[in-house]
């Protein structure tokens, strides 16, 4: 077990469409509980990342900005990780693809469960001016980096229905895997 204390700058999309040979990029299936169970929005998360188990912590950097934000982590053996998930969290279960696009990799999250047809699309840069810089690419609707209804932790026990009023200004359509 070891702590990894990072800054992510990232963007998130909610996808238009899902993006030409997804189906044939590598993808993980992901299990996010979030605690505690009683808080609107949890930050700290148990994942299971495809057979590898963390536990972490999330918190931007500024209050008003979601797109750079200190990540901590603790990797977790398989044992640690099935004790902790019995307790009382709140769960999301994703695909995650990694899809290649202009020189970045594209974290795709095709959701599942309450929330199948759900699909959002993460961006990581190594600095601002790089995520600055970014164009939107046509798979992508619109930007919801600063859109707290699809930040993980408040996701978590709710259901497409209850995100539907904040999706409607998007226009957002379902999209399935």
């Amino acid at each position: 077990m070891y702590n990894v204390l990072m800054t992510e700058i990232e963007l998130t999309y909610l996808a238009k469409f899902l993006p030409k040979g997804l189906e044939t990029c590598p993808s993980k299936r992901l299990v996010d509980i979030y605690y505690p169970l009683h808080v609107d929005h949890p930050v700290l998360r148990l994942r299971d990342k495809g057979g590898v188990y963390e536990m972490t912590k999330k918190k931007p950097l500024s209050s008003g900005d979601s797109s750079v934000q200190t990540e901590e982590t603790i990797i977790l053996s398989k044992e640690e990780y099935d004790s902790l998930a019995k307790l009382p969290g709140k769960r999301l279960e994703k695909k995650r693809f990694y899809y290649p696009y202009d020189g970045f990799i594209a974290e795709i999250d095709v959701f599942k469960g309450m929330f199948s047809g759900l699909v959002l699309v993460d961006f990581e840069f190594q600095t601002t001016e790089e995520k600055n810089a970014f164009k939107k690419p046509d798979f992508c609707l619109a930007d919801v980096t600063q859109a707290s209804f699809c930040a993980g932790g408040i996701l978590a026990g709710k259901t497409f229905e209850d995100i539907a009023s904040s999706l409607a200004p998007y226009r957002y359509q379902k999209l399935y895997e």
